[in-house]
């Protein structure tokens, strides 16, 4: 026979959607086991003797509930029996509870009730989180993991409700301590991180990391900084610096303050570190960052040490790494546009018609040949010693029409890349030229063999600073593109002086007074100049009507966005003075200054604001939904999941957007990937390349070179010979299929144009700096690119970067040690050691690093002394090795 229902009980099972309570129980009594049967009845009788007015049965009988409670919550894979069990009682047992006058007694009664709320009460009343305020003071921890997830849940919610009727959170915070505290000694930091996050007092994380947690608990902190709104996710980041600072982790701590643009930080980490070893590990990471700093006397006390920390940062060592590197691959060989085009795997037609535009052709073998051979220091074009019987090497200097000379003299300095010293001697005998583009382009050069590499004697301001007021704008324009390339990032007061009165001169030609913007925006890049942006805006606004429509004034609005690149919210007060110009230039100007601000930020706003502006149907003529579409690539660059959706929201851009705003979206997908040669995309822009629209093609055309960057890739190259075959006839389109053979193979495989480093965390604002200069001049390719302006090209070098880990040992000399390279895995927030890497190979160093890979150390002889295998590494002999 059926027990007879009692209502409280009913109301208790109705909240479990049942069709029939009465079946529901019968089902239920039969099914249970002997053992669950004794356990309900026991249960049942602790309820009605919770509620008997002897004192000491209620606490033998509340002493043996909490037993059973606590005895099976201890694993939570179904709901506990216990709780199942006292389910009906629910209700009875909450009235009890209000009778009850205060009590020890109470206050247990409100700690089992805060347990039983876990699977009853109703969403958002937080029950569970009331009792347990009501309750005594005890352990938490002893009534299980779920139950103190799920009052951590409670508290966010609580916590969001008392800030917004502004009352106490005393209470709630004493509360919080112990939940962190469990939760760090349980394995559990995200979920501590989490709880700080919602109540809003991360500082408590500091008491309560340790030895065995501190790194899972910072990798948590990092990453999860890329998703939160500002200021948020720079106060976590902060944290996960004093974390790191507290516990020694040097390298990581250094990572942190570069990403925050912090140099108080970066001064801190010299001097708390006392190893002179490890100081110069951190001299390779910033150097590789590509920012200047000085070391002074507080940071390394030691002269003779300092002069030799300084060198590491001024990357004056960049250049014989590389060539180990190249050495060690056996790539040395000088390679021959030819040898690029491998005309001979395409049909007859398209080889026999190389005579078509020679100087076109020869301008376009000029960068090929310095973009593949860059660095290598030797070529079969520019560097051919002058007795040789092939003629010397004027003679392809001559192969060139008037600005093409230009180009080609500075192809001298791509060749030497890095190595100053070799490079000027070379560049010299130009610059006794009485040809003007030579002239040029020797200083271009100059500039070029100097790019982030810093010296103390100044050469590059040496040579360059008399030109710049030269008569001839092509030489001036060399001489001022070259210190922009020279001193990008450094912040060169003395450059500034000389530059800022070109952009207020009346007499100045545009394009001079263009490039001078330009380059003042590349040297103080990410500083928020006040001086340079002022002469920026004075200028834009001199120009006339004719003026502002001419290609080359897109550079102004650029060089003033590079100042703030990266720097969120400073660049609101320009961006109000902005909305004062021209209306030609009004909205280019804001797009720009908007799309740089945010640039690797992710800020979803941002890429709302600026989808909006790419949505949008306007006249022809309107030039701003350009920068917009790259400003979207800028922005969601910095993490993998916006670059995907970035990808996405590009394809439906490509498919609604007006003709302006598809001539910028393939230079958009070629920024999201740069060096990273996504298959998706590979194939988005191979389609575009052959569309009616040239302006279409040709950008999709430099983009697959762009995200073929410094790769080989063999699929790539194998499209774009096709192309070549396909545009033989059109000099412009064959002319950017050249260009784009000449990025893939770029240093013959072992550069990377892409601007992120240190496992895609850290961004060098001067190679976003030479990527986005380059974009901004192909959206007006035909009078930029095509024009006479072609070596805007050598801006990339500023993203150029060995795509090598080098081991080198504690005199800095390179070292083989086995290696093991594989695609890098997400480990953050998993529970135990997972492996960082998966399908591997072991290479000895020096290796290549392509996009997504991560190195390790396959032997335990030595420790390294950066935890991110990348670029220069120092390694140290591990004391407690022992050969097997």
């Amino acid at each position: 026979m059926a027990p007879v229902p009692d209502p409280k009980r009913d109301e208790a099972t109705m909240k479990v959607p049942s069709k029939d309570p009465k079946k529901k129980d019968d089902k239920k009594e039969e099914d249970l086991s002997e053992e669950d049967l004794q356990l309900k009845q026991n249960l049942e009788l602790y309820v009605e003797r919770v509620q008997d007015p002897n004192h000491e049965l209620q606490k033998a009988a509340l002493e043996s509930m909490r037993q059973e409670i606590r005895a099976s919550t201890s694993s939570m894979t179904s709901v506990p029996k216990p709780l199942k069990f006292l389910r009906p009682h629910y209700g009875t047992l909450k009235e009890f509870h209000t009778k009850m006058v205060e009590s020890d007694l109470k206050k247990m009664l409100a700690d089992i009730l805060s347990v039983l709320a876990l699977t009853m009460s109703a969403e958002g009343e937080r029950e569970s989180l009331g009792y347990r305020l009501t309750g005594s003071e005890g352990d938490i921890g002893s009534w299980g993991h779920e139950y103190v997830r799920n009052l951590a849940g409670e508290i966010a919610e609580e916590y969001a409700m008392r800030q917004g009727e502004e009352s106490s959170i005393k209470d709630i915070m004493e509360l919080v301590q112990q939940i962190v505290a469990f939760h760090m000694k349980h394995n559990a930091e995200t979920e501590a991180v989490d709880l700080l996050m919602d109540v809003e007092d991360l500082d408590l994380l500091l008491e309560h990391v340790d030895k065995t947690n501190f790194r899972r608990t910072c990798n948590y902190l990092t990453s999860a900084a890329k998703y939160l709104p500002g200021p948020d996710d720079m106060l976590v980041l902060d944290i996960a610096y004093m974390i790191y600072m507290k516990f020694a982790e040097y390298p990581n701590a250094l990572q942190i303050a570069l990403f925050l643009d912090n140099m108080q930080y970066v001064k801190q980490i010299f001097t708390s570190c006392t190893d002179l070893l490890r100081k110069k590990q951190f001299c390779y990471m910033i150097s590789r960052h590509g920012i200047t700093f000085e070391l002074d006397s507080e940071m390394v006390a030691d002269d003779v040490d300092r002069e030799i920390l300084q060198d590491i940062v001024n990357n004056t060592k960049l250049s014989e790494g590389y060539l180990t590197l190249a050495r060690d691959i056996e790539v040395m060989e000088a390679k021959t546009p030819e040898d690029i085009y491998k005309a001979h795997l395409l049909d007859g037609r398209a080889s026999s018609s190389a005579s078509v535009d020679s100087a076109r052709q020869n301008l376009a073998a000029t960068f090929v040949n310095a973009f593949v051979n860059a660095g290598f220091g030797q070529d079969k074009l520019m560097t051919v010693p002058s007795d040789s019987t092939s003629g010397s090497t004027g003679n392809w200097l001559f192969k060139n029409k008037e600005h093409g000379k230009t180009s080609a003299a500075a192809s001298l300095g791509m060749i030497l890349l890095w190595d100053v010293d070799t490079g000027l001697a070379q560049l010299d005998k130009y610059f006794h030229s009485n040809d003007n583009p030579i002239i040029a382009g020797a200083l271009l050069g100059v500039g070029i063999v100097n790019c982030g590499i810093k010296n103390d004697c100044d050469p590059a301001l040496a040579l360059l600073g008399e030109y710049i007021d030269k008569e001839d704008s092509s030489v001036r324009i060399g001489a001022i593109m070259g210190l922009g390339i020279a001193y990008a990032g450094s912040q060169n007061d003395q450059i500034r002086s000389s530059l800022s009165p070109i952009l207020n001169d009346a007499k100045a030609p545009l394009d001079v007074i263009a490039f001078a913007a330009l380059c003042l925006g590349m040297i103080y890049v990410g500083s928020c100049n006040e001086e340079v942006a002022q002469s920026i805006i004075f200028a834009l606004m001199d120009r006339s009507e004719a003026e502002l429509g001419d290609p080359l004034t897109r550079f102004l609005p650029l060089g003033l966005g590079l100042l703030y690149l990266g720097k969120q919210e400073s660049v609101e007060a320009t961006a109000e003075v902005s909305k004062t110009f021209n209306e030609k230039i009004r909205k280019y100007c804001d797009m720009t200054l908007l799309s740089c601000a945010y640039a690797g930020t992710g800020n979803v706003l941002k890429v709302q604001d600026l989808l909006g502006q790419c949505g949008e149907h306007l006249e022809k003529d309107e030039i701003h939904q350009g920068p917009a579409v790259i400003g979207l690539a800028m922005v969601a660059m910095s993490e993998e999941l916006g670059l995907d959706m970035e990808i996405r929201s590009l394809e439906r851009v490509l498919q609604y957007g007006e003709q302006n705003v598809r001539r910028a979206v393939p230079l958009a997908l070629g920024l999201l990937c740069i060096s990273n040669p996504k298959v998706n995309v590979m194939d988005t822009l191979s389609r575009l390349s052959h569309d009616t629209d040239s302006e279409v093609a040709m950008a999709a055309i430099i983009s697959l070179g762009l995200i073929g960057a410094g790769t080989n890739n063999a699929r790539i190259a194998g499209m774009l010979r096709n192309l070549s075959s396909y545009y033989y006839k059109d000099a412009s389109l064959l002319f950017c299929v050249r260009i784009a053979q000449g990025f893939v193979h770029m240093g013959k495989g072992l550069l990377t144009l892409t601007p992120f480093h240190s496992e895609r965390l850290l961004l060098s604002p001067t190679a976003l700096a030479g990527i986005v200069t380059l974009l901004h001049a192909c959206l007006d390719m035909k009078s930029i690119i095509l024009g006479k302006y072609h070596y805007v090209l050598y801006f990339l070098v500023l993203a150029m970067q060995p795509r090598m880990m080098l081991t080198v040992d504690e005199n800095l000399k390179p070292i083989s040690v086995p290696v093991r390279v594989g695609q890098a895995v997400d480990v953050v927030g998993q529970a135990g050691r997972p492996k960082t890497i998966t399908g591997f190979q072991t290479h000895s160093t020096p290796v290549l690093l392509a996009a997504g890979e991560r190195a390790e150390l396959a032997t335990d002889k030595y420790i390294p002394l950066s935890p991110i295998l990348e670029g220069f590494i120092i390694l140290k002999e591990n004391p407690d090795y022992r050969e097997e």
